[in-house]
């Protein structure tokens, strides 16, 4: 099975569009879904969840996809109001009572699902016997 390219391994404006950009653009979708359907905003939920997942297969571990995933996570959230609040729309579900607190739940499961990425993909790798080699700093 062919390896992912480590986030590491990437260049620095593929890094910001993987762990800036597109969370960004995933989370104004979100926030203009949020006002249109419930049905739609939790699918695509489901969706950005499993991405997230993914996206930590390109960390050596757990570890290196939490610290992605907390940014990438918190990223999106902020797009999600932001883009929520400049489409005017009334929310089809709950953003709690202090809709702000939103990033930071966002963070957090960001956080675990890429670090599940990570780990999976370290397991992966541990148990096909192969591992990137860290370079010399």
């Amino acid at each position: 099975m062919p390896q992912p390219v480590l986030f590491r391994d990437r260049s620095r404006p593929a890094q910001v569009l993987l762990g800036g950009v597109i969370p960004a653009i995933a989370g104004a979708i979100a926030g203009i879904l949020v006002g249109v359907s419930a049905g739609a905003y939790w699918g695509y939920g489901a969706f950005i969840a499993i991405a997230s997942v993914f996206a930590g297969f390109e960390h050596l571990d757990g570890w290196g996809g939490a610290d992605r995933g907390l940014i990438a996570g918190f990223i999106y959230g902020v797009a999600l109001l932001v883009a929520h609040a400049i489409a005017g729309t009334e929310a089809t579900v709950s953003l709690g009572s202090h809709p702000p607190f939103l990033a930071i739940v966002t963070a957090i499961i960001g956080m675990l699902l890429s670090a599940l990425g990570g780990r999976l993909a370290r397991f992966q790798r541990e148990r096909a016997g192969t591992q990137p080699t860290i370079p010399a700093e």
